[in-house]
């Protein structure tokens, strides 16, 4: 008889989950709060270490059809101009890590996750409906050594449902997170995101972008690389600034002209391109960035028949463009975790816990080391600048990440 996984949560986390653990011969139900599944927000970067993921789950063919894959990151300066130094991707990306780079709308790759789960697997998957509690028996006073115990969930039905496993995808404010380890406020990073999303037929040819070009600049900096098959550009400009009030909402009409206003005295073609967005009558909108401590121990992603899952359990800054992406390999580690048959549910979770915590703890800390560097002022904004023209690919290139992670499925 299979065993049952409940997940908590429909996002790119959760649907990655689903795959992974049905891949892994059990039976799945999902439940998800909202009335139907969707992403919101702009584009996602997947490196080389994700895209393997998603090979190995048979989705190569479906990310062709919907990603972009860009023939060079570019670093140049917010404030002159300038370019700084280049990483070649594209093929050589592929020669090197085994993969493409891509980029991607997050809506297209959360459906193409929601289709591999719907045409690969049996997974029940259930909207409208969170689960707002849990009662893991393998950890009250009452489990009984060796005998089977299960993880009883109450749904915002008050329905109750047992399980074998609960995975907690349910993102930065996770109620399963908040029972398992305690009530803990994400930290406001104190930095703002504007994202944009532009048809790029709407813009002039000298606007258009088949790579990713990253602009930094003192305390913010500008992304911008192309999305579905590259139909669109995606732009993301980052500054230092207070929250709006009501964080749990996430996104906030965005005020143009504040942003305009933060660029000031930054260079012209940077200008140009933040001004073709209302040009090309797109408009901006606003996420303010939170994050959390890095992962400090493998209790903190398992315990008991519980385990959580990307940004419920190791929420990042975008700064090193792997928030999506630590979520897919969590999903494919849990993938080999729960295939070890011959071991219990909690050793099962233990064993995924243990795999994933110090990468992901690693990325957390990169990411917000990556925030520093990006935003520099001064003498180290000179050394930065200085480091990026001298050695180029070597500071761009990041061979401990795309390489992935050891337990990664495609291993």
């Amino acid at each position: 008889m299979k065993k049952q996984v409940l997940i908590a949560g429909g996002g790119i986390g959760g649907m990655a989950a689903a795959l992974a653990a049905s891949r892994a011969g059990w039976d799945v139900r999902m439940y998800e709060r909202v009335a139907a599944f969707s992403e919101v927000g702009a584009g996602v970067q997947l490196g080389p270490n994700v895209v393997r993921c998603l090979q190995a789950w048979g989705l190569q063919k479906a990310l062709q059809q919907v990603a972009a894959f860009p023939d060079k990151l570019q670093v140049r300066s917010a404030l002159s101009g300038q370019e700084l130094g280049t990483l070649a991707l594209g093929r050589t990306a592929v020669q090197r890590y085994g993969a493409a780079y891509a980029t991607i709308h997050r809506a297209d790759l959360h459906a193409l996750l929601h289709e591999g789960v719907q045409r690969y697997t049996d997974a029940q998957l259930h909207q409208g409906l969170a689960i707002e509690s849990f009662v893991d028996a393998s950890t009250t006073a009452q489990s009984v050594p060796g005998a089977e115990t299960v993880v009883t969930v109450r749904t915002s039905q008050g329905k109750e449902i047992e399980g074998d496993a609960l995975i907690g995808a349910d993102g930065l404010w996770s109620r399963t997170r908040t029972q398992l380890l305690g009530y803990q406020t994400p930290r406001v990073t104190g930095h703002l995101a504007y994202r944009a999303l532009v048809p790029q037929s709407a813009l002039p040819p000298s606007l258009r972008t088949r790579q990713v070009t990253a602009w930094l600049g003192p305390r913010l900096h500008m992304v911008q690389y192309p999305v579905r098959r590259g139909e669109l550009q995606n732009l993301v400009v980052i500054v230092q600034g207070p929250a709006p009030a009501n964080l749990e909402t996430w996104d906030h009409d965005a005020n143009a002209r504040d942003l305009e206003d933060a660029l000031l005295g930054t260079s012209t073609a940077l200008q140009h391109a933040v001004h073709s967005v209302e040009a090309a009558g797109s408009g901006w909108r606003l996420w303010p960035l939170c994050d959390r401590p890095p992962v400090r121990n493998p209790d903190e992603m398992a315990q008991g028949l519980v385990a959580l899952l990307g940004d419920a359990a190791h929420p990042m800054r975008p700064y090193l463009a792997q928030g999506a992406g630590m979520a897919i390999e969590d999903a494919a580690q849990l993938e080999s975790a729960l295939s070890m048959h011959d071991l219990d549910v909690p050793l099962r979770l233990r064993r995924y816990a243990v795999n994933r915590w110090q990468r992901n703890a690693r990325v957390q800390a990169r990411s917000t080391r990556n925030g520093r560097i990006f935003h520099a002022t001064g003498p180290v904004r000179w050394g930065r600048d200085w480091s990026l023209k001298l050695l180029g690919e070597r500071v761009l290139d990041v061979p401990w990440l795309y390489r992935g992670d050891v337990g990664d499925a495609s291993r």
